[in-house]
Formats: C-alpha cells, structure tokens, sequence
C-alpha cells in the first residue's frame, strides 16, 4: 500500500516486503514537510484550545459530580456573602 502527502515527490510504503526496515530520506523529507504544515496550523490559541478540550472531556465525563461541584460551590459563596 503506497501512501502520498500533498507533495507529489512524497511517496512511502507501509510495508518492508522482506528488506530493511528503514526510512529513506524522501520519507524524512516528506515527514519534515507534513510536520512544517501542522505546525503552521496551529496558531497563537492551539495550546489554549488544547486545554480547553482537556477540560471539557474532563468535565464531560464527570457531568452530575460536576454540576454538583459547581451547585455547593455556588450555595457556599451566597451563605458567605449574608
């Protein structure tokens, strides 16, 4: 099975069909450049987006215990402020 990138150049086998499991340098290139591209993606919010998705599935999971966090949390602060 033969895979390509959007450079037309970049071409890699998944499969060693019985020789030296190596990477070539087109390979390496080829990663470099994909590499190069995700990271240009990324932007000046990817990390806090990142910490964003972390929290959310954090608290996505733990929804009832979350709501109820947030439900005493918010009891305690009005009995402090009487």
């Amino acid at each position: 099975m033969t895979m390509t990138s959007g450079h037309p150049a970049a071409r890699w086998s998944t499969s060693s069909f019985g020789a030296c499991v190596d990477t070539s340098p087109a390979e390496l290139d080829a990663l470099g450049a994909h590499l190069h591209a995700c990271h240009a993606q990324r932007g000046r919010w990817f990390g806090l987006r990142c910490r964003a998705d972390l929290m959310h599935g954090f608290l996505a999971a733990r929804l009832v215990s979350s709501l109820l966090a947030v439900v005493v949390l918010i009891g305690l602060a009005l009995l402090a402020l009487r």
